[in-house]
């Protein structure tokens, strides 16, 4: 099945994944609205359908990778919702409506954010175990991804970075783990489900980060040449901030073709 087909007829199992995850009449309303209100505006859903693919790919039930599917996207949803705020990138649009903190409030959207985070540790614990991973693998794998040596570290680099001239090799290290390290854990974790062998984990440790580095570089690209209509977010933010990107180090024409090396080594 060709990758575009496979994500449109996944994407409705994993809008309806999503929205029992967050019950619409949990209590207290204010912070499941609000956890709701991100969670639930739509986007790629890129990393649950890489986790769901990962599985099927190694041989197991999408349905048994759904869990680990939903916790990707939380942890994805929650870093937006911090990343939005004033003290991060300070944006006031995501997904093509007014971010979290617009809507609520900082310190509401502070805890929607936290407890999206949470909520993604019961959903990946409830994978199933199997005969080569238990469900405190899946835990430590999506913690490793998202922590202080994965997203977390990836974050604090990335606004170290802002109004410096820093080398692409320090760039590759901020993506790597501020993008990249979520992609591979979602593909990870999928395959994880079904059971995979170390080297099929291997090689798709291999394809999320090259993915990852693509999908970063094509994302800075978009946020020079792109339209807010299209992209459902601020554009221009990156250069107005000082941010460390692609396009800056190496010129558009120079992001492009790194582009379209990484998406050529993410195929090999």
């Amino acid at each position: 099945m060709k990758p575009e087909k496979y994500w449109k007829s996944r994407l409705p199992m994993v809008e309806k994944a999503l929205d029992r995850l967050i019950p619409r009449d949990g209590h207290p309303a204010l912070i499941h609205k609000a956890m709701r209100y991100s969670l639930l505006a739509g986007g790629k859903r890129l990393r649950p359908i890489l986790c769901l693919a990962a599985a099927r790919t190694a041989g197991g039930l999408e349905t048994t990778a759904l869990p680990a599917a939903c916790a990707v996207e939380c942890i994805h949803t929650y870093s937006l919702i911090h990343d939005d705020l004033p003290c991060m990138d300070d944006d006031d649009f995501r997904r093509g409506r007014p971010t979290n903190h617009k809507v609520y409030g900082e310190a509401v959207a502070v805890l929607a954010g936290d407890g999206l985070l949470t909520e993604a540790f019961a959903s990946v614990a409830r994978t199933r175990p199997n005969r080569r991973y238990s469900g405190a693998d899946f835990v430590a794998e999506l913690a490793r991804a998202s922590g202080g040596c994965g997203l977390i570290a990836g974050q604090v680099l990335d606004l170290d970075s802002e109004k410096k001239r820093i080398p692409l090799k320090k760039l590759v290290e901020i993506h790597r783990a501020k993008t990249g390290a979520l992609i591979t854990t979602s593909l990870r974790l999928g395959a994880m489900s079904a059971g995979a062998e170390a080297r099929t984990l291997s090689h798709l440790t291999g394809f999320g980060r090259a993915l990852g580095l693509a999908f970063q570089v094509i994302d800075d690209i978009l946020d020079i040449v792109s339209t807010r209509e299209k992209l459902g977010k601020s554009i221009g933010k990156d250069q107005s901030s000082g941010k460390a990107t692609y396009p800056r180090l190496l010129g558009l024409d120079g992001a492009r073709r790194e582009a379209d090396r990484l998406t050529r080594a993410a195929r090999s």
